[in-house]
């Protein structure tokens, strides 16, 4: 049989009386016959429409049976498990198919389908006309226990068959499955982290800033405010090399209009990259809220904290009244035995204020011609060196190693790391441009609904689903027993020489990858939203006034009193929109060539928060 396309052995006795199709065939059969008999021998009694009344149910009951599925690997995810939703019928063709009647028994929950997104969604990520489509409810369950790397369901993931749509037709809406209820630990959400003891120092260029591609402002937004614009403690000090000044204003502009509380400084293009990267330090040191902070911070523009109330608590563990330097390694041992055992700045380098002053202290001789030419590793100047050299020469302090900090220094598909299952304090390399492209932005959005630790964190169905929240949704069509997801999938690999070892001293010897082996079937995060319950509310109540200055002023004092307050702002429920390409590479048959599914697919998860907060 197929399920979702997915090839399952066919039955050995065909006819079998637990089978359903066998059960409504001789339903259908003894009908037939008896019905016969009686028509033969009554004139009174209208017995021919009973008989087709009960011979219809048993067809319905023969026709509602999953298909059975050709035994042929080729027929694959695409073939006889895929549906087309029934069809709108008459002329009428509804302008919003979300107002349409809500058909589930569960609040919000609404299984129509929304033509204009599908549409929108085919353009935007080039799908084919006619692609796979499977919308399911996720219910968090917050409760009083650890975070799980992996967490078993007893429910099913596909509550039916695989339905493929067209973009050019409209469908009737239908009933909503119960939703998937998936327990997580109680965790804090991003939005209440007091990062008051943190100052961090950024160097980068504006054409970065302001490129769409490399634009910050969302990364920081997260890590750096309560993301209802205003700042949650975190100080940031940007380093814009060579900015005019309007430059520098439009920055600062735009990263405190989203609530971060930035000071902008400009940096000297004839200084060394590694010199600038030194700089951030005494700049630090020196600015006036430096008594207020325990540990200043050098990071990348590209450097990103998922988890903030985790990173808060794991440094209230270290003493910040000593000299203390914390980071991490590469993941790759080749880039330590190239640069040296230092913290590489990309996962984030902590010095608590006191190591900040020796470091300041004794600058000019850590940034000396001689100095910037012993931290030249063979690929130029490197700042983390430089830094390293600068503490190791004037001072007894050693690094303090934090694995649970990411450098991520690797090429390739990156769903190895982020279908892990680990909870990472700091995520780099994300942007492309030679290392791995990841969207941390969008994946986090659902700690807003059900708290920090929930990101990454796995959700294993009863059907072989694995949701990697916020990152992929993956099929294993031949089962999960034999795989250990204590390990990494091994996707990805070094750079720039991957010697089959050499990830292995920081990840372990990762599992064999499953590209290409038919085995998984996996649908990749492409982007969330979040649904605020105060939008909603604001939306109903400026349909129901007419005077929108009233409205305006109302908006703001409530948004106000939430400030001052310290309500939480909630979150009405969370859409994540998974994509998969028929002609992805990875996602091929034994063979290596054949696709797993002639049709493209969108899997939408829609979060619901805990019913009890």
């Amino acid at each position: 049989m197929s399920k979702m396309g997915a090839i399952i052995p066919a039955p050995h006795r065909c006819f079998n009386m637990r089978n359903p199709l066998a059960k409504a065939l001789v339903l259908f059969i003894t009908i037939s016959l008896f019905g016969t008999l009686l028509l033969q021998q009554s004139g009174e009694i209208d017995l021919r429409a009973a008989f087709l009344k009960t011979a219809n149910t048993a067809k319905e009951a023969v026709s509602s049976q999953r298909p059975l599925g050709s035994n042929h690997q080729q027929s694959g995810w695409g073939g006889d498990g895929v549906h087309t939703p029934v069809e709108m019928t008459g002329n009428h063709q509804p302008d919003h198919p979300n107002n349409l009647a809500n058909v589930s028994t569960h609040g919000n929950m609404h299984c129509d389908y929304d033509m204009d997104r599908l549409r929108e969604w085919k353009k935007k990520y080039k799908l084919q006309d006619r692609f796979e489509y499977t919308r399911r409810y996720i219910q968090v369950s917050r409760q009083p226990i650890a975070r799980k790397s992996l967490t078993k369901l007893d429910q099913d993931f596909l509550f039916d068959h695989v339905k493929v749509v067209d973009v050019n037709k409209h469908y009737q809406p239908e009933a909503c499955p119960a939703p998937l209820v998936v327990p997580v630990s109680r965790s804090p959400y991003p939005s209440t982290a007091n990062a008051s003891d943190f100052m961090f120092g950024v160097s980068t260029t504006y054409k970065r800033f302001v490129d769409p591609k490399t634009n910050p402002t969302n990364e920081w937004k997260y890590w750096l405010t309560d993301n209802n614009g205003s700042s949650n403690g975190g100080k940031l000090l940007l380093m814009l090399m060579g900015a005019s000044d309007s430059e520098m204003a439009d920055v600062h502009e735009q990263l405190t209009s989203v609530g971060i509380d930035v000071d902008v400084y400009r940096s000297s293009p004839s200084d060394e990259m590694a010199v600038r990267y030194l700089t951030l330090v005494p700049t630090l040191y020196n600015h006036p809220l430096r008594p207020q902070k325990k540990w200043l911070v050098t990071c990348d523009d590209d450097t990103f904290f998922p988890s903030l109330h985790a990173l808060i608590a794991q440094f209230e563990t270290y003493d910040h009244t000593k000299p203390k330097y914390i980071g991490t390694f590469s993941e790759d041992s080749n880039n330590v035995m190239r640069h040296g055992e230092q913290a590489f700045g990309g996962a984030g380098v902590f010095l608590s204020v006191p190591l900040a002053a020796i470091v300041t202290e004794n600058l000019s001789q850590c940034k000396s011609a001689e100095k910037i030419k012993e931290a030249n590793t063979g690929w130029g100047p490197q700042g983390d060196v430089l830094l390293r050299k600068c503490i190791y020469e004037h001072s007894p302090v050693r690094l303090t190693l934090l694995d649970s900090l990411w450098q991520l220094d690797m090429l390739g598909d990156p769903s190895g790391f982020y279908e892990s299952g680990i909870q990472p304090l700091s995520l780099h390399h994300y942007r492309g441009g030679g290392w791995h492209s990841a969207l941390p932005f969008h994946y986090t959005k659902v700690s807003h609904l059900c708290g920090e630790e929930c990101m990454m964190q796995r959700f294993l169905t009863a059907d072989d689903f694995v949701i990697s929240n916020g990152f992929s949704v993956a099929y294993y069509p031949e089962g999960t027993d034999d795989l250990d997801f204590d390990q990494l999938e091994g996707t990805f690999r070094s750079a720039p020489d991957y010697k089959g070892w050499n990830l292995d001293f920081k990840w372990g010897p990762q599992r064999a990858g499953l590209a290409k082996t038919g085995r998984k079937l996996s649908w990749d995060l492409q982007e969330a939203e979040i649904i605020w319950e105060d939008e909603e509310e604001k939306g109903a109540e400026g349909a129901n006034k007419r005077d929108q200055g009233e409205e305006g002023q109302d908006g703001v004092a409530k948004e106000e009193k939430k400030k001052t307050t310290g309500e939480r702002r909630k979150v009405k429920e969370v859409r994540q929109i998974y994509v998969r390409k028929h002609d992805d590479w990875r996602w091929k048959l034994a063979d290596g060539a054949t696709p797993m599914s002639r049709f493209d697919g969108v899997v939408e998860l829609v979060w619901l928060p805990n019913m009890t907060e």
